[in-house]
This record gives C-alpha cells, sequence and structure tokens, in this order.
C-alpha cells in the first residue's frame, strides 16, 4: 500500500464514530488543530498522539522468580488518575490515599508526567527532515526519524518528563505535602508543553505559507548578547517565553490589522539598500552605533563596532562609512582605535563622534570615553574627570549643545536609573539628581533629543516598558508625558529617530505586528500615530541603528539567534519617510496631557458609562474591536476602573490568565488571588479591559452564529481575536468585580527616594529632628561592591549614636551588601586611605580593567582611576624580551599591563608600602604572572636592581625627580627607556620636557655613560587640577 492509500484509510478511521485503539478511545482536545494541521499537508499524516497527561499509573511488581532479570518487557498495569488538563493535587491525594487504592492488587505506584508526542508518517526523506528541523527548532529536541517497513516515521517529542515511584498500594512513601509539590511541578511542566505545542503549530502553519526563513522552519529567538559566550540573552528569553518566530513575514492582511490604529491612506514603503564597495556581511551586526555625517556635498552614516560581521561573528572594532544615496560601504582604517565593543553609544558634536561604554566581554563592562575626529580619522581615549561614571552598557545616550546626556544602562545584574552629563568642552562628567519624578532603573531603552528636550521610551526593567519621559535639560527635570492616540506597545531594544516634527519609534522586541510598525510622535499636536510599512519580508530591527539621512531613514543591522541554523542579521534598508509631510492633522490635534477619546476611532461616552460601537469595516479600515484606556470621571461615587478584578472558577483559570495576558488585560501592578476557599481566582484587569467588558451591555463583535456553541479548547490562543477572547470570559462565567485587595506591587523608585523614606522613619522613631535628613547624600559611588558615601555625609556626630540600625538601613536602600565612608587621604609617604567601612567585615574589592584584575583594600590603598588610557598605553608596547623595572609599583598599575598584556619577559617591582605590597602580590597571582615578576620590598633607592632594565617606569606624582638617578642605573649599559610621570603647568609643558631630557643626560654622563637622550613623545594623561596636567615624557637614551 502506497503513502496516499495508507493516509486515507487513517484519515477515514479518525473521521468515523468508532473509538480509536487508545485507552481514551478518541483524539485528544487540546492538539486537533494540530493534528488537523499535520494531515491537511501532502506529505505528512498522523499515526498516534497523545497532547501530555499527568497520571499515576499501578503496575505489577517485577516477578523474582523470572530467570532473564535484564530482559525487560512491559508489565502492563492500569491508571489510577489521569488528565491531559493539568492536575488538581487535593483530587490526586484524595485517590492516592483513599482506602480502595488498598484494595487493589499489590502494585507499585509511579506517578509520571508525559509531554507531547506525535507520530508522523511522511511521504519522503525531505520533507521528513524538514518536519524534524522544525520540530526541534520549536523546543521538541528528542525528535527524529525512523524507518517501518520503508515507511518514514517522524517522531516529535521533548524530554520534559516526569516519573516519581510512589510506593505501592499498601503503602504511600510520600507524604501529601510532597505530593502537593510533586502535582506543581508537573503542571509547570505542562503549561511548558502547551506553550511548546502552539508555537509548533504556529511555526507549522507558516512553514505551509512558505513564511518561515532556511525553508525549514527554523524558529529565532532575538539575542541580547554574544551568541559566541555565556551572554545576556534578554531578548532571546523574552522571545522564546511568547513562542515568537520573528523571522517569519508579517503579512498585514485585514485580520491581522484588527489591533492596529494606523493613519487611514498612509503607508511607507521599505526597500534593501544594494552596498558596492565592502562585502554586505560586514553590516550584519547588532549592538553596534551610527551617527549621520553631513557636509555640503553629500549625508554619510558612520557605523563603530557591534557584535557580528563577516566571517565568524565577533565583537568588532571596524569604521565604516555608508552613503546611502550610492550605496557605497568604505571601512576607515584608523590606527589606535578603541577595543572590539558592542551595547555603546555613539553621540555626534561638531566634527567628532564620542564613544561611550560598551561591553568588550562578558567580564568586562566599560566606562570609557573615545573620541573620533572624522576630519583628521584620529582616534583618542579621552580622561575625564569630575563625578565617577561606573561602567555600563545597553544605556541611551543624546547630545544637546556641547553636552552629552546619558541615562540608565547594565553593569553585570545592577541596573541604572542615574542620569549623567558629559560637557565636552570641560571633559568633565555630573551625574544630575534631578528634583522631579524620575523614571525607573532601565536598559535597553532609547533617547532623542528635540530641541533643549531629551525624550525616552520603553526600557527593559524586569518586563518590557512602555512610559514616555521627558527631561527638560534648562530646568534639569523629568516628566512623564501624557500623549493623545493610541500610545506604543511596551518594548524595548528599539530604535528612535527624530525627523522634522516627528519623533519615531520603530522595531524592538517582543517582536510583534505592533512593534514592526512605525509609531511616531507629532510634535505639532502630540498625539500618537501609527503608520503601515508596505513591506516586512526579512527585517528584524532588534538591536539596530536608525539614522535620518535628507528624507531617508536608514536602518543598520538588528538580527536574531535561530536556534537550530545559526544567526539572522537583517540588511541594511532604506524607509522614504516624505510621504508623512503631506498628513492633514488638524481633525485630531489635541494637547499634551489630555485625556481625550476620538469618539469616532474610540466608542462614545454618555454620562460617564461607556458604549460600544462595532467596529467600522471598509477598504483600507482596519477593524479595532479594542479601545483605548479610559479615565471615566467618577463623579456617581463608582468604583475607580483601576480598581476592578475579573473572577473565574480555578478550572478555567489558566485559560482565562493566558487571554488576559495576550491581550494586555492583566494589570501587572496588582496581585492574583483566590477566593471561596481557592473555587475561584480573581485577577487584576486594566482601565482598558473595563472600558470593553460588560456583563449586561456588551455587543458580541465574532464571528461565531449565535446559535452555534463554540468550543474555546478547539481554538489555539495565538489565533484569537480580542473580540473571540471576550466571548469566551464571558462562556466561562466571568464576573468583573471591585478589587478586595488592591494589593499594589511597590513602585519603582530611585534609590535617593527610598533612602530618604527609610532614614525619615528611623529618626522619628528616635525623636531625631528632621533637620538631619539635609545631610544625606545625593551621590555616591562605587569601588568594586562597595558603595561610599561622600566625606560630607551625616556629618553630626549624633548619627553614631544611631549607627547600628542606620547603617544597614542605607545599605539595603543603596542595593549593596558593603557600605563605606569617604575619608581624607593621609598625609603620609604612602598616602594611605581612611575609607571607613560601615556595613561589611573588610574593604577587600576587585576592580577588572583592560582584562586585568585589580585587587587591594579600600581602606587601607588608594586606586588610580584616572590613569586608565596610561595603563592601556603601556600594555599596547611590545615588550617581548624585556625585563623592566616599575621604581612605584603599588597594586600593579603599571606592572600588570606590563606583564599581561605587554608579555614583558620581567618585571622588577619595587614598593615600599606593605599594604600596596600585599595586594601587589596577591594581583600577581590572581592574574597567573607571579613567575615573571620579582617583588622588592623597601626603599627603591637600596632595592632597585643596577644595569638590568630595558624600560625604567617612575609613575610618582607630582614628580619622581627624586628617583632620576636611580632610574639611570637601573638601565643597561646600552640605554633603554625612561617613563618620566610629573604634574606640569599647562604653560610649561616644554620647559619641562626639556629639563626632563637635560637632566637624564646629566645624570647618564656622571654615572660613565656616553648616551644620546631625546624625547621621544610626551603623553597628556589628564588634568590633575586646573591649569595642571598628568605628563609622561618617554625619555630614549642610545649609547652613542
Amino acid at each position: 500500500m502506497d503513502f496516499d492509500k495508507r493516509k486515507a484509510s487513517t484519515l477515514a478511521s479518525l473521521s468515523s464514530n468508532e473509538a480509536d485503539k487508545s485507552p481514551k478511545g478518541s483524539l485528544d482536545t487540546p492538539i486537533i488543530p494540530l493534528i488537523n494541521a499535520l494531515n491537511n499537508h501532502l506529505s505528512y499524516f498522523t499515526t498516534s498522539s497523545c497532547s501530555g497527561r499527568i497520571s499515576i499509573l499501578s503496575q505489577p511488581k517485577p516477578d523474582p522468580s523470572s530467570n532473564n532479570p535484564t530482559k525487560k518487557k512491559a508489565r502492563g498495569g492500569t491508571w489510577l488518575f489521569i488528565t491531559h488538563d493539568t492536575a488538581d493535587s487535593d483530587s490526586v491525594i484524595s485517590i492516592l490515599f483513599s482506602d480502595s487504592t488498598k484494595l487493589i492488587q499489590d502494585s507499585e505506584l509511579v506517578f509520571r508526567f508525559e509531554p507531547l508526542i506525535i507520530a508522523v508518517e511522511c511521504r519522503d526523506l525531505s520533507s521528513a527532515q524538514s518536519l524534524v528541523s522544525l520540530a526541534i527548532a520549536c523546543g521538541f529536541r528528542e525528535s527524529g526519524i525512523t524507518s517501518v517497513s520503508k515507511r518514514l516515521i517522524v517522531g516529535i517529542r521533548c524530554s520534559i518528563r516526569l516519573e516519581v515511584p510512589l510506593g505501592d498500594t499498601q503503602k504511600i512513601m510520600v507524604s501529601e505535602d510532597y505530593l502537593k509539590f510533586l502535582v506543581g511541578v508537573a503542571n509547570e511542566k505542562m503549561e511548558a508543553n502547551w506553550k511548546r505545542t502552539e508555537g509548533f503549530l504556529r511555526a507549522f502553519r507558516k512553514s505551509q505559507d512558505g513564511t518561515l526563513e532556511n525553508a525549514t522552519g527554523s524558529k529565532c529567538s532575538v539575542s541580547g548578547g554574544d551568541c559566541n559566550e555565556g551572554q545576556d540573552g534578554l531578548e532571546r528569553s523574552f522571545v522564546d517565553a511568547q513562542n515568537i518566530v520573528p523571522s517569519e513575514k508579517a503579512s498585514f492582511s485585514r485580520e491581522s490589522l484588527v489591533e492596529t490604529e494606523g493613519i487611514p491612506g498612509c503607508s511607507l514603503s521599505i526597500s534593501q539598500m544594494v552596498i558596492a564597495g565592502e562585502p554586505i556581511e560586514r553590516l550584519f551586526l547588532w549592538g553596534h552605533s551610527t551617527c549621520t555625517l553631513e557636509s555640503t556635498n553629500k549625508a554619510e552614516v558612520l557605523i563603530f563596532g557591534g557584535f557580528g560581521g563577516s566571517g565568524r561573528h565577533a565583537r568588532r572594532h571596524d569604521s565604516f562609512l555608508l552613503d546611502p544615496l550610492h550605496g557605497t560601504l568604505r571601512e576607515i582604517n584608523v590606527a589606535g582605535r578603541p577595543s572590539p565593543r558592542l551595547g555603546h553609544t555613539a553621540s555626534l558634536i561638531g566634527d567628532c563622534m564620542y564613544v561611550i561604554g560598551g561591553r568588550a566581554d562578558p567580564t568586562n563592562i566599560l566606562s570609557e570615553v573615545w573620541i573620533l575626529n572624522t576630519l583628521k580619522n584620529e582616534w583618542r581615549l579621552l580622561d575625564c574627570t569630575g563625578s565617577a561614571f561606573p561602567p555600563r552598557h545597553r544605556h541611551a545616550a543624546a547630545a544637546v549643545g556641547s553636552k552629552i546626556y546619558v541615562f540608565g544602562g547594565l553593569n553585570n545584574d545592577a541596573i541604572s536609573s542615574s542620569l549623567h552629563v558629559l560637557d565636552t568642552n570641560t571633559l568633565q562628567w555630573e551625574e544630575l539628581i534631578a528634583h522631579s519624578e524620575q523614571p525607573c532603573a532601565r536598559h535597553s531603552h532609547s533617547m532623542v533629543a528635540y530641541g533643549s528636550k531629551l525624550f525616552m521610551f520603553g526600557g527593559y526593567y524586569g518586563e518590557g516598558l512602555g512610559d514616555l519621559y521627558s527631561f527638560d535639560t534648562l530646568t534639569c527635570s523629568w516628566k512623564v508625558e501624557k500623549v493623545g492616540g493610541r500610545s506604543p506597545y511596551a518594548r524595548f531594544s528599539h530604535s528612535m529617530f527624530v525627523y522634522k516634527y516627528f519623533i519615531g519609534i520603530i522595531g524592538g522586541c517582543p517582536v510583534t505586528q505592533h512593534c514592526q510598525e512605525l509609531t511616531l510622535l507629532d510634535m505639532r499636536s502630540l498625539v500618537w500615530k501609527h503608520v503601515t510599512l508596505s513591506s516586512m519580508d526579512k527585517e528584524l530591527f532588534v538591536r539596530s541603528t536608525a539614522n535620518v539621512v535628507l528624507d531617508d531613514l536608514i536602518m543598520v543591522g538588528g538580527g536574531a539567534a535561530c536556534y537550530a541554523f545559526g544567526t539572522k542579521f537583517s540588511e541594511p534598508m532604506k524607509i522614504n519617510l516624505f510621504p508623512l509631510l503631506s498628513l492633514d492633522d488638524h481633525d485630531s490635534s489635541r494637547k499634551l496631557g489630555e485625556n481625550e477619546v476620538n469618539k469616532e476611532e474610540e466608542g462614545m461616552m454618555e454620562n460617564g458609562n461607556v458604549l460600544l460601537q462595532a467596529p467600522h469595516v471598509g477598504t483600507g479600515s482596519p477593524q479595532h474591536p479594542e479601545m483605548q484606556s479610559l479615565n471615566v470621571e467618577n463623579q456617581t461615587g463608582q468604583i475607580d476602573a483601576s480598581s476592578w478584578v475579573v473572577k473565574l472558577e480555578k478550572k478555567h483559570a489558566k485559560l482565562g490568565k493566558d487571554i488576559l495576558k495576550k491581550f494586555g488585560w492583566l494589570d501587572l501592578e496588582r496581585k492574583v488571588y483566590a477566593q471561596e476557599d481557592g473555587l475561584f481566582i480573581s485577577f487584576p484587569v486594566t482601565e482598558k479591559f473595563c472600558a470593553i467588558f460588560s456583563e449586561d451591555r456588551f455587543e458580541v463583535l465574532s464571528d461565531h452564529h449565535p446559535s452555534k456553541p463554540f468550543r474555546a479548547e478547539s481554538l489555539l490562543l495565538n489565533d484569537m481575536s480580542s473580540s473571540v477572547a471576550l466571548d469566551i470570559l464571558k462562556e466561562y462565567g466571568a464576573t468583573k468585580l471591585p478589587d478586595e485587595l488592591v494589593q499594589k506591587r511597590k513602585a519603582c523608585k530611585s534609590p535617593l527616594k527610598i533612602m530618604t523614606e527609610a532614614v525619615a522613619s528611623l529618626i522619628r522613631q528616635k525623636g531625631l529632628s528632621d533637620k538631619l535628613l539635609e545631610q544625606l547624600p545625593n551621590r555616591w559611588e562605587r569601588i568594586g561592591d562597595i558603595v561610599v558615601l561622600p566625606i560630607s555625609s551625616f556629618r553630626d556626630p549624633i548619627w553614631n549614636s544611631i549607627g547600628e540600625e542606620l547603617w544597614p538601613i542605607i545599605a539595603k536602600s543603596l542595593n549593596t551588601c558593603r557600605l563605606a565612608r569617604q575619608g581624607r587621604v593621609a598625609a603620609n609617604g604612602t598616602r594611605d586611605s581612611t575609607l571607613e567601612i560601615l556595613v561589611g567585615d573588610n574593604g577587600w574589592v576587585d576592580h577588572r580593567e583592560n582584562g586585568i584584575l585589580y585587587s587591594f583594600d579600600a581602606t587601607k590603598c588608594m586606586f588610580s582611576w584616572g590613569n586608565l588610557s596610561e595603563k592601556i598605553r603601556m600594555a599596547s608596547s611590545d615588550c617581548t624580551d624585556a625585563v623592566i623595572v616599575d621604581l612605584f609599583a603599588g597594586i600593579g598599575y603599571f606592572v600588570l599591563p606590563f606583564l599581561v598584556r605587554a608579555k614583558a619577559k620581567l618585571v622588577y617591582a619595587c614598593e615600599w608600602n606593605p599594604h600596596a605590597i600585599e595586594a601587589l602580590k596577591r594581583n600577581l597571582e590572581a592574574n597567573s604572572v607571579s613567575d615573571r615578576c620579582i617583588v622588592l620590598e623597601g626603599d627603591n633607592q637600596i632595592t632597585a636592581p643596577k644595569g638590568v632594565a630595558d624600560r625604567v617606569c617612575l609613575g610618582l606624582l607630582p614628580s619622581s625627580e627624586g628617583s632620576w638617578l636611580t632610574a639611570v642605573r637601573a638601565l643597561r649599559s646600552n640605554g633603554g627607556i625612561l617613563h618620566v610621570h610629573g604634574n606640569v603647568k599647562d604653560t610649561e609643558v616644554e620647559l619641562w620636557a626639556n629639563h626632563v631630557s637635560k637632566s637624564i643626560s646629566e645624570i647618564a654622563r656622571s654615572e660613565g655613560h656616553r648616551w644620546e637622550v631625546t624625547i621621544d613623545h610626551v603623553e597628556k594623561v589628564k588634568w590633575y587640577a586646573p591649569h595642571i596636567r598628568h605628563l609622561v615624557a618617554d625619555v630614549k637614551c642610545r649609547r652613542i
């Protein structure tokens, strides 16, 4: 019998009224849509299936008299309990612990969860391979192909099963509490099983339409980091949890536009750019940065860094110029470029691009500021002073005038809520403390400048955010913007841009049709607008960049990690924005902050009640059954719309919750709770839901015939429209009730606000004056994992009387386990730190910089934060086979770069501070270079070696002149290089350099050397004080 005959026979048996051969006798209802989809395909039909089940199996005990115990044989058995839904623990307990169980023949009892399994016969090997690839990509990783009598059978299955022995019918070996725990675990696995099944069905349907990438239905998920390392896979986990297939083509049919509020008659076209010059694969990036360079002749997009590129995907530090008009791409070859990174920002001021922060590897988060002079094609690492700027990536930055504003970001697990500003004229950082409602901490958000204001949207803080904030740079104040029209859906890893009088938002995660539309904030009318994009074939605008060049929006990069087929990158695209200027906006204009409702679009309001209108359906007009959030004025004592719950029977709670979450109706600010001894579950709902759900007045919007009942279990959640979802809730007896608990989750507050409230409560409890609150710090810094309070905070001695209670409160509010207060640097030769530990056992901290680990006791040692550029310069030197003497080694500031990065043969480290020596030895071991370093303790004029060094480092400020003789004596007889540090007035740099050269030459002559002494280079490390520079002179001594 050939394939078609076998398929016809099988389908005939499925459609008959006779019971099949399974114990249940029929198909499992939850997978009927999946079974139908497979059987409707020309190349497949199903031969057996199970949607997944939780069961307790009673099976005979093994026969101890068996002669062949190694030969396995099914022992049969019966089910004491079985369900294809989630299990109720009380029902399981009542069955298992009843007296009737003991009456059953002595048998073993086993608790099981078994996931979906489907056997599918395939027409040929190609179709079988395609189905297996799709199943594996959707999470069914145990799927495979078997050949039975020349028939190709694909088994779709996964490994999330559970099997636990419970004892036997005469004695149960587990407690009721443990059984409840098992049921909970099994229910979680069942929900995961459903989720995978829904994702597989959707992916299979899309593959039939030819809309999956790779022609095999591979599931793609959006990567939040470098896919070749441990990575911060935020987008990946977020998308995978929702079973989204972002690589699919979004076909915006009438049905898919049901929930889209667009601009009638306006759509924008997307065109793929044809790239010449460099291979297009070099633009396959995400997490990169771009700036628009404009001149009188042309405009180009400057691209830097990111992850991806041609060949092996990796972090990049390439720079490119893309000409959107001609499609030419050329690389800028610049020496001394920054290290590879992603998640940084780039801001253009004048002819210079400022690159801030980023991630060099999973353990190396950066705080650097690099500048690229686009006229001279020169990179330079800036040494910025002012407030401490903590390392971060996935932050947002925008420039206003000569200042760059940076908000939020991620540093390992810490999410920032700070706003810093860099003055590019003075190269000083300042942390701004705004006295207004500040945004919560976030990362992966976007921010643009419009006039003197910053506008920030979205981001991630435990969930995707959908708030819009503005920051007035003149008044230094934040404001939550209340804008008319439908707000953009919450998202992160998106892009923002400014075009004329529009602020645009595009892309982001989660990947939905709403995130693939173009959302615009019209700054004339202050109303959100949404524009359909005419082509959404392969674009995945996640962690991409958006730049306006003339009237075009240039999209570069973005992508996803596909589990079965590697990575997917978006090609550069161009969107013409000029049609936006022809929009007539006068009829729908409204002012910022008003909560008007457009009656034509949103329904009608009458006497405070909401009347729903059936959606208007016509050519080019999308249906819109969902209404916007309405703030109905409560003038008659009615309960506010934000204080309602929907009550459902427990058996319908799972489906009800999924529906509420899918359509954004579940209020995540309040808690779900049970009622009536757990028989009912109450779900807090949003104002949007209250506006459209009415038990006594609601016009059914579904396509179902009123006389024809529908079965909710026959529908998959992802295929439901909002109107059908509302009908299902009503069908299952959903009732809207006042919220009895109103358990608001704690709102996001700034650390300063949390600290102020907690300390205020304590001092009032102690009967102290509220004026003490004026001594609370409004800024602090971090050294490793220690939060350091400024020396000026908590000055009054009375604080010491409540210190045991105070300091733990401060530490908790600042989310740290160790707290310290800064002291003055000790006025001694070793400049010891006087940091005071307030909470914590000790002051040892770890600091990673340029891939090198520095460890030191912050209560005893200072750390030279401002010398990073010089440490990097020394690390980049070629010191292979070189012997180096560091006369002022400290904790290893330059010793470690010489050994770890520059690969020096041997370093003599001279140091006299015992605390620094302890840290130095610890750091040499930690970086695995102790075998190439000799630590010389004591005065370097006595301990330093003579006649051995190729280089000598003299890193002492304000002057190292007292050790120049020691340095010359340390050099070999044929000379070498001295790195001489010193503090110098900015008007006396040349005088100082001449003094160094002349002095070294005289010392060498006095020591009997005939050397030519020259200054090869003078490095300007940083501003040490106003008009005082920290300089390093590279003095070359060569035997004549």
